[in-house]
């Protein structure tokens, strides 16, 4: 069987590496930029540095500050009526994933029409997207660099997972210095949501050498670097180190996609309005759990990536260590113990479950479950 590798053209890492993305974007010519971004990025300033980059490189902007932490349908469309009236040829996305899913939604109309639930599934579009620069300022998604979309379709109460070559942003951007202002329950729950690309990457059905590699070395990031930018924010290398990490946990889950986390997280984002992090992070020990009866060598490396001692253990014996480590992580970073303190309702179950089943990162779990199987997953995560 053959595989391809997706990622950006272009990515630029380190601190001040802000400062060399005016000068890339300017060689390539872009006149007219549409920012997309939320408005505590705005209210707090990260938005004025875009802006003052731009300005020093003559590039015209406008400003959609609109998008929400989970990006809508509605967010899209007001997004691309904004492009639209500014004649902008190109968009920066400057945020997290929220930002940046919602700007691949807006670019991906721009050139294809019609309306992003058309996109729903995998490689539903034919054109390339209009021009996207991903500008992070948080350390998990990975979306500044992926193919993946998460778009969350209002009426449905669904979260619709766009899967598309063309969903690609030309230039990625991580300057550990933008992420400073992350607060404690940010930089922890996106931390622990690269840590669950990473983890389900290596697990997937089509994992790769290469894949594999990046997973390992993310997930050994994580494990070195995760508490200490939690507990100091303005912990330079523990920035620069996430950063690192939640882009090779990017470039892992872009090719070796995802799993049963993923695919239950979104429910539950969608049903009820979730933090994604958070839902993954706590899901992710029960799912491992689950796959464990098929994925035990794999999940046993894990714990030894964690820093566990996995000599004289069996396979098994080293996945049920990768699971404990897994939960000590993420009560040491403050993640809620179960998925009652969010307010899931144990009689919504049945149609997570049915919609779980659904996504499109259901595709590569390591291990199939049936419906049952699933709603058990969610109940032992409450």
């Amino acid at each position: 069987m053959d595989y391809k590798f997706f990622m950006p053209q272009t990515s630029l890492m380190g601190p001040d590496c802000l400062k060399t993305a005016g000068t890339e974007i300017a060689k390539l010519g872009f006149k007219n930029c549409l920012i997309v971004t939320d408005k505590v990025l705005n209210k707090i300033g990260l938005v004025s540095k875009i802006t003052r980059m731009l300005e020093e490189n003559n590039i015209s902007f406008s400003i959609y500050d609109e998008t929400s932490p989970n990006p809508t349908v509605t967010n899209v469309n007001n997004g691309l009526k904004k492009l639209k009236e500014n004649n902008c040829d190109f968009i920066i996305s400057l945020g997290g994933g929220s930002a940046h899913d919602c700007s691949k939604g807006i670019a991906l109309l721009a050139t294809n029409g019609g309306e992003i639930k058309d996109y729903e599934g995998i490689d539903k579009s034919k054109k390339p997207q209009l021009p996207l620069v991903s500008i992070n300022t948080t350390a998990g998604t990975g979306s500044e660099m992926t193919l993946f979309a998460i778009i969350t379709d209002e009426e449905r109460h669904i979260k619709m997972s766009l899967v598309d070559k063309h969903l690609t942003p030309l230039m990625a951007v991580n300057d550990p210095l933008l992420m400073i202002a992350m607060p404690k329950s940010l930089t922890a729950s996106t931390g622990m949501d690269a840590l669950t690309h990473s983890i389900e990457a290596y697990v997937s059905t089509i994992a790769t050498p290469i894949t594999d590699a990046c997973a390992e070395k993310s997930i050994e990031l994580i494990s070195q670097y995760l508490v200490r930018a939690v507990e100091n924010g303005e912990d330079i290398e523990a920035r620069d180190m996430m950063a690192y990490a939640e882009y090779l946990g990017g470039m892992a889950f872009n090719n070796a996609s995802l799993g049963y986390v993923h695919s239950m997280a979104h429910q539950l984002g969608g049903f009820y309005n979730l933090p994604h992090g958070v839902c993954n992070a706590i899901l992710l020990p029960h799912v491992q759990e689950f796959n464990s009866t098929v994925s035990a060598e794999r999940l046993a490396k894990v714990a030894k990536i964690l820093g566990g001692n996995i000599e004289g253990l069996s396979p098994q014996e080293g996945a049920a260590l990768c699971i404990k480590l897994i939960k000590e992580l993420s009560v040491k970073v403050g993640i809620p113990s179960g998925l009652k303190e969010l307010g899931v309702k144990e009689s919504d179950f049945e149609i997570l479950a049915t919609n779980a089943l659904k996504d499109a990162c259901s595709l590569t779990n390591p291990r199939k479950g049936s419906k049952e199987e699933i709603i058990a997953i969610y109940k032992a995560a409450m």
